[in-house]
């Protein structure tokens, strides 16, 4: 069997729906066809995924990590990435399954980064302690600024993002082509578990190269949705685990294109999904 065909095959049989934004404006549904045929194209590819609950009681954790961890690698291998970011809610509540949680994590082969969700209910030093990494941090990635934030404390409190942070975060990265921003709680209720920060809105507004915001917390959510008068696209993607939401537990791949397009599909392996359909501020 010719190797490069059935590579083709498989990434087609597992991609559920693909969405092109375009860096002059506006967006696209595309086909995984499509997708496949840019790889030549792509200057930036990761992976984003959230939701693990692990230690939730009732669930297969330990079988849930394990598999969407196996298929990012195996996506790797396939289709290499220059990071991964697990969005929040890396546990279920207990600060004991941390560490547990990381040992699984740390079977990743890319990079990877962490955001701290509302089930992550540990103390910023804890947090510094287990991952080496502040629960505010940013990193440069080929250039692109890659600004992780917090959003939620020790006792799983809804928060908004430290904006004074945020603030310097943006204006020391405003000459950047690319800035995403990694927040497990979305910041507009769009959704049953969302919250309201109209001074985010406003702020990510001032600075058109936040190319994208990517949002965990929603198990139910894997489309997209537009924020502020800039239309941001604002991304969910899914659930790594837990006992609720899609069907299926996958992760969210992205891919920026060589000309500034942001080009983004769901992989999942068992099932197909619904097409995106966009859905406005």
């Amino acid at each position: 069997m010719d190797q490069s065909n059935s590579s083709r095959r498989s990434f087609l049989k597992n991609v559920s729906f693909a969405t092109a934004f375009f860096a002059v404006g506006g967006y696209q549904k595309i086909s995984a066809t499509t997708v496949f045929e840019n790889r030549s194209k792509v200057a930036l590819r990761f992976v984003v995924a959230s939701d693990a609950h692990y230690g939730q009681p009732g669930t297969a954790y330990d079988e849930m990590m394990e598999l969407v961890i196996n298929q990012i690698n195996d996506f790797n291998k396939a289709t290499p990435l220059d990071f991964c970011v697990i969005n929040g809610d890396i546990i279920h509540d207990k600060k004991d399954f941390l560490p547990l949680a990381k040992q699984k994590i740390d079977m990743l082969n890319p990079v990877y980064y962490v955001t701290r969700g509302n089930h992550d209910m540990v103390s910023t030093t804890y947090w510094n302690e287990i991952w080496g990494m502040p629960v505010n941090h940013s990193v440069k990635v080929k250039d692109h600024a890659i600004i992780l934030g917090d959003t939620s404390n020790e006792a799983g409190k809804y928060l908004s993002p430290n904006l004074d942070w945020l603030t310097e975060q943006l204006e020391a990265n405003k000459q950047r082509k690319h800035v995403l921003l990694f927040l497990h709680i979305p910041q507009k209720a769009w959704t049953v578990n969302g919250i309201n920060t109209p001074d985010f809105e406003s702020l990510v507004d001032k600075y058109p190269n936040v190319t994208a915001i990517f949002h965990g917390h929603e198990h139910d959510q894997d489309g997209v949705k537009l924020l502020g008068s800039r239309q941001t696209p604002c991304l969910f993607d899914a659930h790594m685990g837990g006992n609720w939401g899609t069907p299926y537990k996958g992760f969210r791949v992205v891919e920026i294109l060589k000309d500034g397009t942001l080009v983004s599909y769901m992989m999942n392996p068992t099932q197909k999904i619904n097409d995106y359909s966009k859905v406005r501020a």
